[in-house]
């Protein structure tokens, strides 16, 4: 049972990956730190892994790959013996046809026929030779760079689906992010040397990240890294209280000491800190601070995704070999379809019956999200019906697990309201610090989730932001290129010299 009251050098809201890690990273060095968690159960936020009936399911897919020495090591750290290698495979359906994910020429080539085939390197051609000038959106950036009509078979429905909005209405930082480093050319070049049989290195992250071959993965799924991470901490004489919701924080104008409140299951508890590491919404966060902050209405104006799966388990030893499978159809609302076997075979139980996860993108509280869990199932079965991947009547059990805010919107507006929010709140309150996915609001990987939050122990330790984790994940070179964990550097690591100026 937590304590009512706690004073500790650093509280930190939410066990997700990054604020695991600034908490296994602080009791390592001898800080007293506690964690507030709203989730009564799991750890890992949306890297958690949810169990149910002795099956386990990752929420979204996480592969364990970063080009970061540091993050590779403590991965090994925290679980020196756990780790699996396995292959990454994943495909595109596409009108009832698969597409291999890296592209095999040949294969792309049957699939959508020589006509429709000339036809998108026509457009890819007239864009390259013509693109847009003024690029503003998802849509924009794509067509730019593989042609019109290739972003509208492999692109634009299943990104639509993800966001609940028009690519033309998405910001083009979004498409930079997540897709820099893969061009059209490349892929179809190393699609055809492997139709052909003239290229069998294995493609191992020397050129993009997304055409990775093969991944490192904790057996018992990603939450297994983060149960790892909260025992240690506990391990160490700090604490993980479950269940506890963020209510009210308030820095005191004379000492500079935090006042964190928060709601748990045993009533309200008070948490006196000298630092805070918050890992929550931006936008929850600033509704919580008081007085409210001056950028409260830029808060506000961040909007998220939110997500949630449905489980399957159903008579078959195996369906598909995929990890994963991209659904670009617009007749089903799934997006995207896991097989959870194929990330770890110790994730389903009993090797007579496969288990798939249904991911479905959704708002809080809109006809998805507000389903029962018993129509979310029969809607799952229909749909893996129509795409021809089981029987209704094969399917022997179900579950739903939500993720609300799952992903941060990249609209027109979110990259203004965020430098706002981060100026006023980092001059404000230079204890108070925002890491990881939402606490940035920032579509970052668990990779650089843990960057932002290992970089801020280090601004704790010195007593100044000498390090600007907002730089994390903005350089093409770190996030694409490179062997796993061979560039010991953080490209992360760009010290501010106006902070470094002050610090000296």
């Amino acid at each position: 049972m937590a304590s009512a009251q706690q004073s500790v050098d650093v509280a930190i809201i939410g066990a997700g990956p990054a604020g695991l890690t600034a908490a296994y990273l602080l009791t390592k060095k001898g800080y007293s730190v506690t964690v507030i968690e709203k989730d009564p159960v799991y750890v890992g936020g949306i890297s958690r892994t949810v169990e149910h009936q002795g099956f386990r399911f990752d929420i979204g897919g996480h592969r364990f790959f970063s080009k970061s020495k540091e993050v590779v090591d403590l991965w090994n750290e925290i679980l020196p013996d756990d780790f699996i290698q396995r292959p990454r495979m994943s495909r595109i359906y596409y009108e009832g046809k698969f597409y291999s994910y890296p592209l095999r020429a040949f294969e792309a080539l049957m699939n959508l026929g020589i006509w429709r085939s000339t036809l998108c390197m026509a457009s890819y051609a007239r864009w390259k030779l013509s693109p847009k000038k003024d690029v503003k959106s998802f849509e924009d950036w794509v067509v730019n760079q593989f042609g019109h009509k290739l972003y509208s078979i492999f692109f634009k429905t299943y990104t639509e689906k993800v966001w609940g909005m028009p690519c033309d209405e998405m910001s083009a930082d979004w498409a930079a992010q997540r897709i820099k480093g893969l061009s059209l050319g490349a892929a179809v070049l190393d699609g055809l040397k492997r139709s052909l049989g003239l290229n069998k290195r294995p493609n191992d992250g020397m050129q993009t990240k997304t055409l990775l071959e093969t991944f490192r993965y904790p057996r018992l799924g990603p939450g297994m890294m983060w149960d790892a991470a909260r025992d240690h901490v506990v391990a160490g004489g700090n604490h993980v209280l479950m269940g506890h919701a963020l209510k009210q924080l308030a820095q005191d104008q004379v000492t500079g000491r935090w006042r964190v409140a928060a709601t748990g299951p045993d009533g309200d508890i008070t948490i006196n800190a000298a630092h805070v590491i918050s890992s929550a919404p931006m936008r929850e966060l600033a509704g919580r601070i008081h007085p409210m902050p001056a950028t409260m209405g830029e808060a506000l104006d961040l909007k998220y995704r939110d997500f949630l799966t449905v489980a399957l388990m159903i008579k078959s030893p195996d369906l598909f070999p995929d990890n994963w499978i991209y659904i670009h159809d617009s007749k089903v609302k799934v997006g995207r379809v896991q097989n959870f076997r194929s990330w770890s075979p110790e994730m389903v139980p009993d090797s007579d019956i496969a288990c798939v996860g249904l991911e479905y993108f959704c708002f809080e509280g809109d006809g998805l999200w507000s389903s029962s869990d018993e129509e979310l199932v029969e809607l799952a079965k229909k749909e893996m019906a129509i795409l021809g991947l089981c029987r209704p009547e094969d399917v022997t059990g179900g579950a739903v697990v939500r993720q609300e805010k799952a992903y941060p919107v990249y609209d027109d507006h979110y990259a203004a309201n965020v430098a706002a929010m981060r100026a006023d709140l980092e001059e404000t309150y230079p204890t108070l610090h925002m890491v990881g996915r939402n606490g940035m609001h920032r579509y970052n990987n668990q990779d650089h989730a843990m960057m932002t939050a290992m970089l801020t122990v280090r601004n704790i330790e010195a007593g100044a932001r000498i390090h600007d984790i907002w730089s994390v994940n903005e350089d093409a070179e770190y996030h694409e290129a490179g062997d796993e964990g061979q560039q010991a550097a953080l490209a992360s690591e760009r010290l501010v010299p106006s902070r470094l100026n002050k610090a000296a």
